[in-house]
């Protein structure tokens, strides 16, 4: 288990850690593990509550002056891990330790590259939480190859060098979580999925909320352009020019000359069309520039 660092990133959770920290910091010494907790910036007293385990065996902490958002500190904790995995859990409390064990044994039988804790066995929250889920999870399975049905967990485990080499393309914001998982798949990386429990929170109050899920999808929509633009562009400019020729031959039949809505149709699906290619050579770009 020498291999493993715990990530935790950290904002207004006051509370919750010092509930959570002393019990995590024995985990980490009994099975030989390393921690790193990110403090994002918080306004409470997260930062005097890591302070006081300072010095700590396999503890370290580092500390933003100003919030950069959940996966800007899911970030540092990567790039100051040197351990060959990474694993992010939550600061609230709500992951059992126990599945940290279990998702790093699954990841060295079957060597992926990630290993996702599925939370689909247990019911959300709230009513509206859980909808803002599926809506995520439908959204980004229509737009790419997904096979992981829970791919914004906030518990995966996977390798420190592959991820230090595409955090560059994943956004500072909560919707790190997807946007990660989505690269790994993305670059076919072996990408697997294992059940794990949820325990209430704690402590404190989540950020999750609707701006969140909007970010989300945005930043899906980003990484589909990215990695495949021509799956954005083309069904756009396809249904342009159909719906172009569809309303404007009948029109040009009865000898009514070219219609004007199906010249800007036409039009218009030439322009995505074209901006499909100009994205697809820009993303080889960005896609060369992680791997080298």
């Amino acid at each position: 288990m020498k291999d493993l660092t715990i990530i935790i990133p950290a904002y207004n959770e006051e509370a919750s850690l010092r509930e959570f920290l002393p019990e995590l910091i024995s985990f980490v010494k009994a099975n030989d593990l390393h921690l790193i907790v990110v403090n994002d910036g918080s306004k409470d007293e997260t930062l005097s509550v890591l302070k006081k385990f300072e010095g700590t065996e396999r503890f370290a902490f580092y500390s933003h002056k100003v919030n950069r958002g959940y996966g800007g500190a899911i970030k540092t904790g990567i790039r100051n891990a040197v351990t060959e995995f990474v694993i992010t859990i939550d600061a609230d409390g709500q992951h059992d330790l126990n599945d940290v064990l279990a998702l790093r044994d699954m990841i060295g039988k079957t060597d992926a590259d990630m290993i996702v804790g599925s939370r689909l066995a247990h019911k959300d929250a709230s009513l509206y939480r859980g909808i803002g889920k599926s809506l995520i999870r439908w959204f980004a399975k229509l737009l790419l190859p997904i096979h992981i049905n829970d791919i914004n967990s906030g518990m995966k485990i996977y390798n420190t060098e592959m991820a230090k080499r595409y955090i560059r393309l994943c956004p500072d914001h909560m919707a790190y979580s997807d946007i990660i998982a989505m690269v790994f798949i993305s670059k076919r990386h072996l990408v697997l999925e294992q059940p794990i429990n949820i325990k209430p929170r704690t402590a404190g109050v989540s950020t999750i909320s609707t701006l969140t899920a909007i970010e989300t999808v945005k930043e899906i929509l980003n990484i589909v352009i990215l990695f495949n633009p021509m799956r954005v562009f083309f069904p756009i400019a396809f249904m342009s020019i159909a719906l172009a020729l569809a309303w404007g031959i009948p029109i040009a039949l009865r000898g009514r000359g070219v219609s004007t809505g199906a010249m800007l149709g036409f039009t218009t699906g030439l322009l995505f069309f074209f901006l499909g290619l100009l994205a697809e050579q820009l993303s080889q770009i960005r896609k060369a520039s992680v791997d080298e």
